[in-house]
This record gives C-alpha cells, sequence and structure tokens, in this order.
C-alpha cells in the first residue's frame, strides 16, 4: 500500500481538497486498494472540524465530496507511516523539514512538484480570499493529482 499525506497550515483548505481530489482519482482509476490518502495541518488550530465551506462548495460543483474529512495536525508517526508527504507550500515544506527525522527526510516534497507546467512552487492560501481562490486552488490540485498519480505509478507501483 501506498499511502499519501497532504499538509497544510490547519487542513481545512488546500490539504482536504486535495485529499478529496486524488482520492476522488484513485478511485477512479480502481487503485483505492492500492493507494492510501490522508490530510493533516502543520497546526492544530482546527482539529476535529470539517473543511471550509467554500472548499466543500468549491470541490462538490466538481462532483467532489469533503464531508467525511476533519482536520488533524501532523503527527510524529505520519513521517514513518507515509510514503509521501506532500506541502501545500514551502513554509509547509520548512516546517515538515524540522519536524521531520533525517533519515525519513526523503519522503517530503511540494506538491506542486508533480505539477511542473503550472510554473509554481506554492498553492496559495484561499481562507482570507475570495470565493473565485477555491477554484484556482481546484485547478492547481487537479493538475498536481494529476502528476502525482503518474509519478505513483511510475515510481511505487
Amino acid at each position: 500500500m501506498v499511502k499519501i499525506l497532504f499538509v497544510c497550515t490547519g487542513n481545512i483548505c488546500r490539504s482536504p481538497t486535495a485529499h478529496g481530489v486524488f482520492r476522488d482519482l484513485v478511485q477512479s482509476q480502481g487503485l483505492d486498494g492500492v493507494i492510501a490518502v490522508d490530510s493533516a495541518g502543520t497546526h492544530a488550530y482546527h482539529v476535529g472540524q470539517p473543511p471550509d465551506d467554500r472548499s466543500v462548495a468549491a470541490a462538490r460543483r466538481r462532483g467532489v465530496i469533503l464531508d467525511d474529512l476533519r482536520a488533524r495536525q501532523v503527527e510524529k508517526a505520519d513521517f514513518d507511516s507515509f510514503d509521501l508527504i506532500l506541502a501545500m507550500d514551502r513554509g509547509h515544506l520548512g516546517l515538515l523539514t524540522s519536524r521531520c527525522p533525517p533519515v525519513r527526510q526523503d519522503r517530503l516534497a511540494l506538491f506542486l512538484s508533480f505539477a511542473p507546467q503550472l510554473r509554481l512552487q506554492d498553492v496559495p492560501d484561499p481562507y482570507y480570499g475570495g470565493g473565485d481562490g477555491f477554484e484556482r486552488v481546484l485547478d492547481m490540485i487537479e493538475a498536481g493529482s494529476a502528476g502525482l498519480l503518474e509519478h505513483i505509478r511510475k515510481t511505487l507501483l
């Protein structure tokens, strides 16, 4: 089983959106018995809460359901449990790098490294912006998810 963890700040916008989009992609390809997906936050701001209503609504418009997800914080055990831990931006990657044991650093990456065609490193936080920010985030996450699945198929399966 290949295990993927998506990480943002509070686990209510970007990482649960990536969790839901990638989970749907994995299921649509018949790989849900081979690839496991989860998400978490670098901070405990929203532990136990569902994703932001705007994230849920934007995802639902594209047929992705996030209702079953609940925020949690990254735990020490995650560095051993997951094959890839994907940060939504460079700030998250820095925090993860500082918390991750040296022998597990190779499991950390920026999520958008799987969408080089976007020429972006960071998925921007839509939380304080307008509603269209959630749509732009979904566009980026869909592109990153396609590249991530291709990477997993080539290197981990």
